[in-house]
């Protein structure tokens, strides 16, 4: 594939890993214990689950990365192994899950800012404004290119990392002063494995993006050497933050105080150190989906991009502005996620944030079981070195992702899986119309 950017506009290694890491550091961690607070043991094994299968998904990924360095992961792979129009559905539901996540993102930032302006956390139109703003406001700073994205992640990044390491450093330091009481699981939900099930399938959420860097290989410098690295630099990173920060805020603050709580961690800390620094947090928090929603919004312009430089999608969406940046396609996937906002914020932020984080899930997903398999295909024609760690790996994220694709439910399942299919008719229009460009890497 031919690439617009000059070498300047590209991420390098830091960027690549402040992508993952920030996609990865956004709503979940800081919502989620509340839902999280009920099941008890279940939540602890469950981000274990979590971040074991990450961690097998993110080294199968970096192995597909280094072996298919060029284009957008959400095509490449599934094109590599089953053909293109395997790699166009799996594209086309990954793009589905990058502005579904870009919208939820935007509600779990005025969740958050709830705690400064309660007015925020009503049902009503104005809340549903200003997260429709905010998700404009990062599409405006994508469209001035590759590097100013990059640099905004970087700086969100290394804030958001404040209170995430922050309740570690807190929750030690209470139990060890004993200014806060023991942790206790009474009260909470026994171990069993449709607990641990549900809790895995919510945590999940939290741990979407590691694959960031894949996705964006087009704009990356060296991506060979460099997507590897960060993408399982990422994964690592946040899955050992997320297993000491969530499960210290699910275990020191009471579970009826989490259940009415719509910032989990500004609670925490509200509880443990001050009111102030509750407050301080809940900024904190917001500025962690912002983020997290910068992130995404790159993502959601470079897929389309991709498939219409592939003769899949119409060539308008492969139209680049001066910076680079695909326009049309930030403005079409943008305007969908605000009409995803306006149209459910009646549910309101607590029952919205849920039901989108399992649509959002189980589309992602698709990414990752069609990933895994098309690495076992590979290995099998060749393509990929076979070793017995690896195919372990292999095999674990492929049985995880299924796992957490049931475990997102019914209802999230049908919504995903009636969205991909909505992309069938047009990559048979686009088929009919014009030969579409076979470019992934041939494989042996």
């Amino acid at each position: 594939m031919t690439n617009h950017e000059r070498p300047g506009q590209k991420l390098g290694l830091l960027m690549c890993i402040a992508l993952g890491m920030g996609n990865m550091i956004g709503s979940g961690v800081f919502l989620l214990p509340r839902d999280l607070a009920p099941l008890g043991w279940n939540a602890i094994i469950g981000w274990g689950v979590s971040i074991a299968g990450t961690l097998c998904l993110a080294v199968v990924f970096a192995r597909l990365a280094r072996r298919l360095p060029e284009g957008c992961a959400a095509f490449t792979y599934a094109a590599s192994a089953f053909g293109p129009g395997t790699g166009f559905i799996v594209a086309w539901s990954y793009w589905i899950s990058c502005w579904t996540v870009v919208a939820t993102l935007a509600v779990a930032a005025i969740s958050n800012m709830s705690i400064l302006m309660p007015w925020l956390g009503e049902q009503g139109a104005a809340p549903a404004w200003i997260a429709i703003g905010c998700i404009w406001f990062f599409t405006l700073v994508n469209l001035f290119g590759v590097r100013r994205a990059g640099g905004a992640q970087l700086l969100t990044l290394g804030l958001k990392l404040i209170p995430v390491v922050g309740a570690v450093i807190v929750g030690a330091w209470a139990l060890g002063t004993g200014a806060a009481p023991p942790p206790t699981m009474a009260g909470t939900e026994p171990v069993s494995l449709s607990g641990i099930s549900s809790a895995a399938t919510l945590t999940l959420f939290a741990l979407l993006g590691f694959e960031s860097a894949c996705v964006v290989s087009g704009r990356v410098k060296d991506p060979e050497r460099t997507i590897p690295r960060a993408t399982v630099i990422a994964a690592a990173a946040v899955g050992l933050l997320y297993l000491l920060s969530c499960t210290t805020v699910t275990l020191m603050v009471p579970l009826e105080t989490l259940h009415q709580s719509n910032a989990a961690y500004a609670t925490f800390f509200s509880q443990l150190v001050s009111p102030e620094a509750g407050r301080v947090v809940a900024l904190f928090a917001a500025i962690a989906a912002l983020g997290a929603l910068n992130g995404f919004v790159l993502l959601q312009g470079d897929i389309p991009r991709d498939l219409a430089h592939r003769r899949l999608l119409p060539a308008a969406f492969a139209r680049d502005n001066r910076f680079a940046s695909p326009w049309i396609t930030q403005l079409v996937s943008s305007g969908l996620a605000s009409v995803i906002v306006y149209a459910n914020y009646s549910r309101g932020l607590a029952d919205l944030f849920a039901f989108m984080v399992k649509v959002t899930t189980s589309t992602a997903i698709i990414l990752y079981i069609v990933g895994a398999l098309a690495a076992l295909v590979l290995e099998r024609r060749g393509a990929i070195k076979v070793s017995t760690g690896f195919a372990a790996a292999t095999i674990t994220g492929f049985v995880y992702s299924c796992w957490a694709f049931y475990g997102a439910g019914l209802e999230a399942s049908l919504w995903s899986l009636l969205m991909t299919a909505a992309g069938l008719p047009i990559y048979l229009l686009m088929r009919g119309s014009a030969p579409a460009r076979r470019e992934e890497t041939p494989v042996a």
